[in-house]
Order: C-alpha cells, then structure tokens, then sequence
C-alpha cells in the first residue's frame, strides 16, 4: 500500500510542481532578504498547506468538490464557480504558462528571442501533451513513474550545486513589499503558484488511480490519501526551500532586479545554471525545466477536459482535450510576464472563494453548519476578494477604505477574519446540516 500510495503522490507532486512552483521560489528568496522566514512561512502555507489539505479533503468525497458544492452552496453556484477555477489553472492562465516558463527560461537561451521560436516550440509542446492528456488512465505509469522522478533528480543538482557555490546571503534589506508585511506577501505569492486550485481538479484524478487499486477497506483507502498527500508535501517543501535558499544567496546585479521586465526567479535558475555547468548549463537547463512543467501541463489538460466531459458530456473528452490545448496554445504566445499580469486579478478573486470552500468542507465534516451561514461566508469571500481586485487594479479609495478597516488587511488576508467569524455562527444559526462521505 505504501509503495502504491508513493507512486500516486509522485504522479500528483508532478502534475502539481510546474511553472509557478519553480521561479516564485527563488524570487521570493531574493527580494525578503533578511525577513526570508515569514515570508517564506506564508508561502508555505498557502503554497504547500492549503494545496494539499483541499486535496485530501475532496479525496473523501467520490464525486469530489462538485458534491461538496452543490450541498453547501447550490448546484449552479457550484458549476459556475468550478468552472472559473478550471478555466484559471486550465487554458486561460496556468497550462500556457507551463509552456511560456519552459520556453523564456530554458529555450529561448538556445534559441534566441522571437516570436517564430516560440511559436515552434509551443506546437511541438502541446502536441506531446496532447498526445499524453488523450489517454489518462495512463498518467500515473508515464508521470509518476518516469517523467517525475527525473526532473526532481535535476532540480536537486541544480539547487545543491548553487547553494556549494553562493555561500553568502545576497541581499539583507527586504525588497518592496517583503519589508512592510514578509509573511502576507509570502502568502500571496504563494497564490500564483495555484496549486490549491489545482487541488480542486487533482483529487478527480487521484480518485480514478485510487480506484483502480482496489482498496480492501474505506480505511486502507483513507490512509493511502493521507500517504500520499504526505509524499507531496514532503517533496514540495523540501525543493521549495531549496530554491528560495538559492534565490537568498544569488548575486542578481542592482540593474536587474530593478528592470520590471526581468522576472527574478527565472534569472536566478538560467544563470546559476550557466555558471556552474558552463555552455552545457543550458541545455541541461532547458530538459529540467520542460520537464517540470510538461507533467504539469498534461496534468492539467487531463484533468479540465474530465470536467468539462462530466459536466457537458455532448462533446467527447478528446475534444476538449484537442480544445483545451489550442487555446493555451494561443494564450502561452503572449509570453510568461503577460500571462502573469493577466493572471493576478482571476486568482486575487478565485483563491479566497476556494480556500472558504475548503474550509467550510473541513469543518462540515466534524460539525454541522447553517446551510445560509455557509452561503453568506462563500458570498462575503466573494465581495472582498472583487474589493481587492478594485484596489490593486484600478486603485479604488471605495475598496480601499473599507479593506483598511478590516483586520491582516495589511497581509493581504482582509477576507478571512470575516470568513472565520461567519463560519463560527454558522455553528449556530439555522438549517444546520451535516458533512457527508459517502462510502468509497
């Protein structure tokens, strides 16, 4: 059962470390320079902990968090919300930016800047992802048993190397934001990595490979989920540190992390990698990154295209397959810095809405709740995420006055004493209902 359950985690540690997973890390570790603990803290969290929680907790459910949803939120709710979230980690932000990391980080070195590399290196991409995505009862002997092991073993030499080589911190004085609020700041960085997301479609996935195992007992199948979501864990803090571990101790010149236009962690990992390993650093550069986030890409592909084929079953699964790679084909030819731009809005808004669900689910599972007080706490997540979205984008005094009344507004994190206090008196206020897992 062990092996079994590490084989499943390795899959979903693959499918979740990607694009975000890896240049965050090292950008985070450069700019909080001396505050590197609490930032790197709330990175953690929402990076790591909250991720792996959702996982686990929509494992328990066979139909995952579309039933959660549909009983504590409603079932149009539910559809419109999920399908937001699997439109973000999917064609409109997370899958091109795979495939936008691999190319800035690890191919354009090769090839040099233009829109005519790009375009070539992102058809041969999504054609072999597509190629994968088509046929995903086979995702867990091709990711978690090849693909995964691989890149991981890379990104453990690369990092060990760096840090034998950058003995001494780069910076001391926290950068930007890192100096006023390090551990909200983390937190919010870990939002772009979008694993929690993520987690929303991956347990449909680690569902289907829990499956085919055969568990003799709801009891070897629970264990095997915690497993397994201890293996991602485990594997994502230990390279997350690494890299941010690397990003503290890396020399970037003042001209570079000055330029708006440089994206820090993908600095970092090109030029570690050129000068330690010289002009093969490249192209060794350019495998460990494609890998990392190719297992992603696939993983995400398989999984929206399920959704989409379980919601509207009128078009095949290997259309939306075929669908979903056109478009974040398309969209990961804007470039990585566009595709981030775009991204910060729709995850500002998605990430307090679905890290409320998860918590309600948690909670529902060892207490009843007020079925109108889950609703108003899902609707009150929803109206200061769009405060926060008015104020970072359009910088709105409205928004801004009443985020600044609101406790750890300063951490980024004005929705959740809210959200805290509405899930408390859902404890007792009316039409209480009860979390439900079914048997598996």
């Amino acid at each position: 059962m062990c092996k079994k359950s590490l084989q499943i985690g390795l899959m979903l540690f693959g499918m979740f470390f990607g694009a975000g997973n890896l240049i965050f890390p090292p950008s985070l570790g450069f700019q909080a320079g001396s505050s590197f603990s609490p930032a790197m803290l709330g990175f953690l969290i929402s990076g790591i902990g909250m991720p792996v929680i959702a996982l686990i907790i929509g494992t328990f459910n066979p139909d995952g968090y579309r039933a959660e949803m549909n009983r504590k939120l409603s079932p149009l709710v539910s559809l419109l919300l999920l399908t937001l979230i699997y439109l973000a980690i999917g064609p409109l932000t997370a899958i091109p930016r795979t495939a936008a990391t691999s190319f800035s980080i690890g191919v354009q070195p090769l090839t040099g800047e233009g829109a005519l590399p790009l375009a070539i290196f992102t058809l041969l991409y999504f054609a072999f992802a597509w190629w994968l995505a088509i046929t995903p009862s086979k995702l867990l002997s091709r990711l978690g048993k090849v693909l995964t092991p691989i890149f991981v073993l890379l990104i453990i030499v690369l990092t060990v190397a760096g840090l034998m080589t950058y003995t001494a911190p780069a910076m001391t004085e926290p950068l930007g934001k890192y100096a006023s609020a390090a551990f909200g700041t983390g937190f919010i960085e870990g939002y772009n990595t979008m694993d929690t997301l993520a987690s929303f479609a991956f347990c449909i996935i680690a569902l289907s490979e829990l499956r085919r195992l055969s568990f003799t007992s709801a009891k070897e199948h629970y264990l095997s989920i915690w497993l397994a979501g201890l293996a991602v864990a485990v594997l994502m803090g230990t390279l997350y540190l690494g890299l941010a571990l690397l990003g503290s101790h890396f020399p970037i010149p003042p001209q570079v992390f000055g330029d708006a236009n440089i994206n820090l962690g993908a600095y970092v990992l090109s030029e570690t990698s050129l000068n330690i390993f010289g002009p093969a650093g490249m192209y060794f550069l350019a495998v460990m990154i494609t890998l990392t986030c190719f297992t992603t890409t696939v993983g995400l592909i398989a999984a929206v295209s399920e959704f989409f084929y379980k919601e509207f079953p009128q078009v095949s699964y290997k259309a939306y397959v075929t669908a979903v790679s056109l478009v974040s084909l398309l969209l990961a030819n804007l470039g990585l810095n566009e595709i981030i731009k775009f991204s910060l809005p729709l995850l500002l808004f998605i990430y307090p809405v679905a890290i409320t669900v998860v918590l309600m689910t948690i909670l529902n599972k060892f207490a009843k709740l007020s079925l109108p007080g889950m609703r108003c706490t899902a609707l009150a997540a929803a109206f200061i995420s769009l405060l926060d979205i008015l104020q970072q984008t359009a910088g709105s005094a409205f928004a801004k006055d009443i985020l600044s009344s609101l406790p750890l507004h300063e951490c980024g994190l004005a929705w959740l004493v809210p959200v805290l206090l509405l899930l408390f008196l859902s404890l007792f206020l009316p039409r209480k209902i009860s979390g439900s897992t079914d048997e598996i």
